[in-house]
């Protein structure tokens, strides 16, 4: 269990950049508390200080993980999120869908009328991940 390098760090936060933009900084300062990333096995978990404190007396051979997988880095060093990352995502996110009509208007409009495009699910967001601006 180390922290990232500076090249692993910037990789990651460009990758988690796409998806909550310029609320990455509410990731690691919370009001429960200050919270980290750390790299074990070439994945990366995010972990409260209070519990990494207490992990510093289990060895790292011993250790299988440590809070929660936010993704890993591949052999040709690329970030790919995992699943367990969207609970802590998902209220920063940007959004999952593309508003035909604005909130103005949607509150006015017959119930009838179309006021979403296109919406997407969890499953969508995780697969098209690489193509998400």
């Amino acid at each position: 269990m180390r922290p990232l390098t500076e090249e692993e760090t910037r990789v990651m936060f460009e990758k988690l950049a796409k998806y909550i933009g310029e609320n990455l900084q509410l990731l690691v300062d919370r009001p429960d508390g200050t919270y980290c990333f750390r790299l074990h096995n070439d994945r990366v978990y995010y972990v409260s200080e209070k519990i990494l404190k207490l992990a510093a007396n289990i060895s790292g051979d011993k250790l299988v993980s440590l809070g929660t997988c936010f993704g890993k880095f591949t052999k040709t060093h690329k970030f790919r999120l995992h699943i367990t990352a969207l609970d802590y995502l998902a209220p920063y996110a940007k959004g999952f869908g593309v508003a035909a009509k604005s909130t103005q208007d949607c509150r006015k409009v017959d119930p009838m009328a179309i006021v979403v495009f296109h919406q997407a699910d969890i499953g969508e967001y995780v697969r098209h991940e690489e193509t998400l601006t």
